[in-house]
């Protein structure tokens, strides 16, 4: 492909990275990303992959807005209110860069659509906020060898690592089943400051970038850890599980389920 002058201009700043170059952000232009989430994480992820020039970016949200999503959901604003999260989301994102198409899915994930959804995707970055979710995108992309970014948030702390199947640690190698309903409690119980999702959607923006471009050091076999309060960010090294239920040397996961029905039995 070949630049105009506009594109020549609008990503003039990567363009003379050394790391980038042209090329670099050809595979910006070609690359096809996927977003489980347009809220706290997706919102802030989604703008910077579109600023970059992501040439595809799908949404997935089945949600809609509302008043208490817009002190952290960037994307979205108070005359949407009611709109589907993942219009909304495609409406900022191709406002803000016409080279980019984004694609908004307005479904759940579950284990009937998820391979189909991420099937024409080159990397899978997670956003969600809820477990079975997080471990339904967990364990498709390690069956189906997807790359995976994956970031979480509660009141003043975040979390983000890269998975990368076959070749490190995934998300039951740090926690190996969901934990038992109401022992974590969720953002809208215990709050979450607005900002911090910003700082962790960046990172793992960056994260994606750096797949992308194959440079640099993902956070493989790592989870970094970020607390806003003494503004201090550690690295716990996770080593891939040879006994893990999903990518170990005898996995006992090898097709997907219904997690989130499994997680509601929990609760009795």
């Amino acid at each position: 492909m070949e630049f105009t002058d506009e594109q020549i201009h609008r990503y003039s700043r990567h363009i003379i990275l050394p790391e980038v170059g042209g090329k670099g952000q050809k595979r910006i232009l070609q690359s096809r990303v996927l977003i489980v989430g347009a809220g706290g994480l997706g919102c802030p992820v989604g703008y910077y992959l579109a600023a970059a020039g992501v040439g595809t970016i799908g949404i997935v949200d089945s949600d809609t807005i509302e008043l208490s999503n817009l002190q952290r959901q960037i994307a979205h604003n108070t005359e949407r209110l009611g709109m589907p999260k993942a219009d909304s989301a495609k409406l900022t994102f191709e406002a803000l860069n016409p080279d980019v198409t984004v694609i908004p899915i307005k479904e759940r994930l579950n284990k009937d659509n998820i391979l189909d959804i991420i099937r024409d995707y080159d990397i899978v970055v997670d956003g969600s906020d809820n477990f079975p979710t997080r471990y339904l995108v967990n364990d498709a992309c390690v069956l189906t060898g997807k790359p995976l970014v994956s970031g979480a948030i509660l009141r003043f702390e975040g979390q983000v690592t890269t998975i990368l199947p076959r070749d490190g640690h995934c998300y039951r190698c740090l926690f190996e089943e969901p934990p038992p309903p109401g022992l974590v409690p969720s953002c809208q119980e215990a709050g979450v400051l607005g900002a911090l999702p910003g700082v962790i959607g960046a990172l793992q923006a960056m994260e994606v970038l750096k797949l992308i471009l194959q440079k640099g050091e993902p956070l493989k076999n790592q989870l970094l850890i970020y607390n806003a309060l003494t503004t201090s960010f550690r690295k716990v090294r996770v080593p891939r599980r040879s006994d893990c239920p999903v990518c170990g040397d005898s996995p006992t996961i090898t097709e997907l389920h219904d997690y989130e029905a499994e997680y509601c039995q929990m609760r009795f």
